[in-house]
């Protein structure tokens, strides 16, 4: 086999033992630190595993077992990895995942390659690579649905862990200014820059940053909307992050997690200075909304 580049992947398959969407979260944190950069629950097994893909050049079994001894003792995880050859994933994502969808009736997402385009007052369009975020996902769309009814024009967003930087994109639609979305994954980050130059007109409508919370502190203006489409353990571990750049009465929409993990969540929350506003859902995910004290 010739030497793997960055467009092949693994593809490892992880069953956690015992079932709980908590130890499948940690799972997902323990990975992306080790480069893993998309990550698929098994929906129709909720808490039973996870599907994981991993630029083939950062894969090793060694380092796997050892970012999910993370785990215990309160769990165990089994993995299986299969080589996924590079290819288009943009055909890929086509003929597998992505097709042209309407949210709420209003936001089109579709990827440029698509020709079945439904008709709506906000066209998106996401290349998606490996990137995650193209809509499908419940989380993805609960937080559209969110930022469609907020009344976001004229007002500022920060958007956490931007993926494929939908969720920026419309806000900026929308008429929110500024606008920064933040990624920890450097392909991400370089697909959510692709993305806006898709999408608008103005560039500059969206900054992009990588890194992780720690970034914030460069974001340089307190966000009216601070969005975080993540994962319960990131959004409870940094959320203190997330109150020092949103503004007295600024708007907290989250999700990433599960109906379960409400409580969880909303403690965090309180504990930041955020009150409870709102909360909804789709197929057991969860998204939440907040008010900052």
């Amino acid at each position: 086999m010739n030497k793997p580049t960055m467009n092949d992947y693994y593809k490892v398959e992880i069953g956690i033992s015992p079932a709980s969407s908590d130890f499948c979260d940690l799972a997902v944190d323990l990975l992306a630190a080790i480069g893993f950069e998309t990550f698929v629950p098994y929906e129709d097994r909720p808490g039973e595993g996870i599907t994981a893909y991993v630029p083939a050049p950062l894969y090793t079994p060694e380092a796997v077992a050892e970012a999910l001894d993370g785990l215990k003792p309160f769990a165990e995880a089994t993995f299986e990895a299969e080589f996924v050859e590079g290819r288009d994933w943009n055909a890929e994502w086509e003929k597998n995942y992505f097709r042209p969808i309407l949210v709420e009736g209003v936001v089109a997402v579709h990827s440029s390659f698509h020709t079945d385009i439904p008709t709506a007052k906000y066209d998106i369009t996401i290349d998606p690579k490996m990137a995650f975020g193209t809509g499908h996902h419940a989380t993805t769309s609960l937080m559209m649905r969110a930022l469609l009814a907020a009344g976001v024009e004229g007002k500022s967003v920060i958007d956490m862990g931007t993926g494929s930087g939908i969720l920026a994109i419309l806000a900026a639609m929308l008429g929110a200014n500024p606008v920064t979305g933040i990624e920890i994954d450097a392909f991400a980050e370089a697909n959510a820059r692709d993305n806006v130059a898709l999408n608008l007109a103005d560039t500059n409508a969206v900054k992009i940053i990588g890194g992780d919370a720690s970034a914030l502190a460069s974001v340089g203006y307190e966000a009216d909307f601070f969005l975080a489409n993540i994962n319960r353990n990131v959004i409870t571990a940094d959320i203190g992050r997330y109150a020092a750049v949103t503004r007295k009465g600024g708007v907290l929409v989250v999700s990433g997690f599960y109906v379960a993990d409400r409580d969880i969540v909303a403690e965090a929350a309180r504990s930041a200075g955020f009150e409870f506003v709102a909360a909804d859902e789709t197929d057991n995910w969860s998204s939440m909304t907040f008010r900052k004290s």
